[in-house]
């Protein structure tokens, strides 16, 4: 293709050459402009007459402000952007470090949950920003924020999830730390929820006395077996093993499925607990999986005359381990195993009660000894 004629304007530096505006015939000028930077000549576009509404008075104003090194060159413009799209995707966000943080985790109700969180409370606040630039008000902010309308342990989740990501990011040398440390809000988490023999009486009573014979299972199965609300919702009939005495704990909340021993109590209320078409032993409507039994198991709570913050299916829970541990004759280990605790903290609230019971066991042992001291002393004076 021949090459189109340069014309010269009165502008020193300046010319054009004569085209069409694109899809039509219609004369058009594209005017240019010739510099000399670093000793080096530029030669480069400056626009289109109509499409970038330029003009050779334009054309000599763009080529002063890059000789004065006001305007970067179409060269330096794409270089520049260039780098800007480099240093982007060497930007290791809280939002991109997340995903990455994710896509090697298992999908389960924990990766699960603390997504809906991350989405929730992370995201549009500071998923833009890399750890390393976040500052204490960031955070602070954050955290007062949430404290407006969530408990204290939800704020202490979010905040865990940051700095899962700082360390994250650290480990996989993809960028540095936060540089301070996180404040984290204080939690009453330790609540153990108990019954005496009188209140766990009266339950017993008022389970047997309610119409919803479903719900009063699953409390009964709860004190029995130690499951959480949602294990039992999710619990089929596939997942209960008769001949060799377990149950199948999917899902549960430490993340792998596990299971725990199928006691003779726990057997019994199976064996005897009306089965439908469902898959599911405890099952909700259409014979789907259940999702709530908060009124139900209010109403026997309240029948039996439970304490207002004592929460049915979970402080039955508290109870099933706290039973074992009085006992003194289950070790924190295995108690752990029956709870399905991930780790032995959550277990650690227990040892006092097992502890209670070995001391109690202890004082027995001392009294008899020193009842058959006493008695070999009397036996030595009336020898006398």
């Amino acid at each position: 293709m021949a090459a189109m004629k340069r014309v010269k304007t009165k502008y020193p530096g300046v010319y054009y050459i004569e085209s069409t505006v694109p899809g039509t015939k219609k004369p058009e000028k594209i005017y240019y402009i010739m510099y000399r930077k670093g000793g080096k000549l530029v030669e480069e576009k400056a626009g289109r007459q109509y499409q970038d509404d330029m003009s050779e008075a334009r054309a000599a104003g763009i080529r002063s402000a890059r000789l004065e090194g006001k305007q970067q060159s179409n060269t330096e413009k794409r270089q520049a952007g260039i780098e800007a799209k480099q240093a982007e995707q060497n930007r290791w966000t809280v939002a991109r470090l997340w995903q990455e943080y994710k896509s090697g985790k298992p999908e389960n109700k924990a990766i699960k949950t603390d997504s809906g969180r991350f989405d929730n409370y992370l995201k549009d606040s500071i998923g833009d920003k890399e750890p390393k630039d976040l500052i204490p008000l960031d955070v602070d902010r954050l955290r007062l924020n949430l404290l407006k309308t969530k408990s204290p342990q939800t704020v202490l989740h979010v905040l865990g999830i940051l700095k899962r990501i700082s360390r994250f990011g650290l480990k996989k040398m993809l960028c540095p730390p936060i540089p301070f440390i996180i404040e984290m809000p204080d939690v009453d988490n330790k609540k153990t929820e108990d019954l005496s023999q009188e209140e766990l009486h009266r339950l017993l009573d008022a389970i047997v006395a309610d119409e919803n014979k479903q719900v009063g299972n699953m409390m009964l199965m709860a004190l029995y077996t130690g499951m959480r609300r949602g294990e039992m919702f999710k619990l089929t009939w596939a997942d209960v093993d008769f001949e060799r005495g377990f149950i199948l704990i999917r899902d549960p909340k430490g993340g792998k499925s596990q299971s725990i021993p199928l006691n003779d109590a726990a057997r019994r209320l199976l064996e005897s607990h009306d089965r439908t078409a469902s898959k599911y032993v405890f099952p909700g409507k259409g014979g789907n999986q259940l999702v709530d039994i908060k009124k139900s198991a209010n109403r026997i709570k309240k029948a039996a005359g439970l304490p207002d913050d004592f929460r049915p299916l979970h402080g039955l829970r508290h109870t099933y381990a706290s039973m074992l541990a009085s006992s003194g004759k289950v070790d924190i280990y295995t108690l752990q195993k029956l709870m399905t605790h991930k780790t032995p903290v959550m277990t650690q609230r227990y040892a006092h009660l097992r502890d209670d019971a070995l001391r109690q066991a202890a004082d027995l042992a001392g009294d008899i000894i020193s009842d058959a001291m006493n008695q070999d002393r009397q036996k030595i004076v009336s020898i006398k």
